[in-house]
């Protein structure tokens, strides 16, 4: 990326493949996902369904034991992932009402920067909603500085500004130590995470983030290129001025049938983060941990790898092994990428986790969206919401 009097240039690419260039205003320098929290029903059994099946490692809890009286709160952590699973102990509270309308699901985006006055001050003068004004917590490790604001749906962004602090997590969480830490499975970061909004409300949302965020539209797809015989979706793909942080806004598109968003939105009860696309360097060893301790896959149709190769080209992994696992691979101007998406990681038909390994490239796998509809909607069709 080139900075040049605070602005950064972001490659864009549109439908056709031409190389676009637009201007993301950097007023808001974002180090990357500081965590990511979800709101369940019961944290301590949903941590060890992730520490178990997910690999991810004890961090840091805040509960009764720690003086919080309203909720208890588990910190996983994987390389560069940290997530926080909180449930609530009043049944009226706001998280309580949450769970209720939404089921299992992600509250909070939290992003890591250098000032988080100066980020709500910026987004809230440009028109963003205030979930919680600046504020400073203070324990013997140091301080963190912490605001909010709204975004899609339900769901808020936490700016958090943690320089003054040296402590496991944040202020008012303790270390977690459990002798229960199965190993890592290859997971690093957090490549992107998926926006589900309602019909007509995409522009609405990428603008959002233009305008009050300064971010820039990396790509877009409309519905031309997502979507099947029956079901089909437009998105934007909106990224911060480094791009670390990258956030695709789907909405519907009208079909034959209803589409994935469509199935979301309805058993969501609203717009929210329908995934969240984790990064590792070796797909193959990360899906098949995946699937040893009991994670399930879209299934990819055999077929699909028929034409992968004249599609493609040449990659370093072999095309058995990628079948056997059913992972998809797509290619633009910059390299290759390979994916794999799980079913819904609750009963709702809502959240799910993409797994991505890159290998130059910085699309979106846009070849693979025909073959990964039709394995959505097999899957809704067995549920009867097709």
């Amino acid at each position: 990326m080139l900075v040049m009097e605070n602005l950064t240039t972001v490659k864009n690419y549109n439908y056709s493949g031409e190389k676009v260039f637009e201007k993301a205003k950097d007023f808001l320098p974002i180090n990357g996902t500081d965590y990511v929290e979800l709101y369940v029903g019961n944290a301590k059994q949903a941590a060890h369904y992730y520490k178990t099946a997910f690999g991810f490692q004890s961090l840091a809890y805040a509960g009764l034991e720690t003086g919080v009286r309203d909720r208890t709160s588990y910190v996983l952590q994987q390389d560069k992932i940290r997530l926080i699973l909180t449930t609530p102990f009043d049944p009226e509270s706001e998280i309580s009402n949450h769970i209720r309308k939404h089921g299992d699901g992600v509250k909070v985006i939290a992003l890591w920067v250098d000032d988080a006055r100066d980020a709500f001050e910026q987004t809230v003068k440009r028109g963003a909603k205030s979930y919680f004004e600046p504020y400073e917590q203070k324990d013997e490790n140091g301080s963190v500085t912490l605001a909010g604001i709204h975004t899609y749906g339900d769901t808020v962004h936490i700016f958090v500004e943690r320089k003054n602090y040296k402590g496991v997590f944040l202020p008012g969480f303790v270390e977690w130590k459990s002798d229960y830490n199965p190993t890592p499975i290859g997971l690093k970061y957090i490549d992107h995470m998926v926006g589900n909004v309602e019909l007509g409300h995409m522009n609405e949302w990428a603008k959002f983030y233009e305008e009050v965020m300064g971010f820039a539209n990396l790509v877009t797809f409309d519905d031309k290129d997502i979507s099947t015989e029956y079901t089909a979706l437009m998105s934007k793909v909106m990224t911060n001025g480094n791009g670390r942080i990258k956030f695709p806004i789907n909405e519907p598109a009208h079909g034959k049938k209803k589409s994935q968003i469509e199935e979301y939105i309805e058993f969501y009860k609203g717009a929210g983060c329908q995934h969240i696309a984790v990064a590792t360097d070796d797909i193959v060893f990360t899906v098949s941990e995946f699937k040893k301790r009991g994670v399930e896959f879209l299934h990819v149709p055999g077929s699909y790898y028929d034409t992968v190769a004249d599609r493609v080209g040449i990659i370093k992994e072999d095309l058995s092994v990628l079948k056997k696992f059913g992972i998809m691979v797509d290619r633009d101007e910059e390299g290759y990428l390979l994916q794999i998406f799980t079913k819904p990681v609750e009963d709702r038909p809502t959240l799910f986790f993409e797994i991505i390994q890159r290998k130059g490239a910085k699309s979106f796998g846009k070849g693979n969206f025909k073959a990964l509809f039709e394995s959505i909607e097999a899957e809704q069709e067995r549920r009867g919401t097709l």
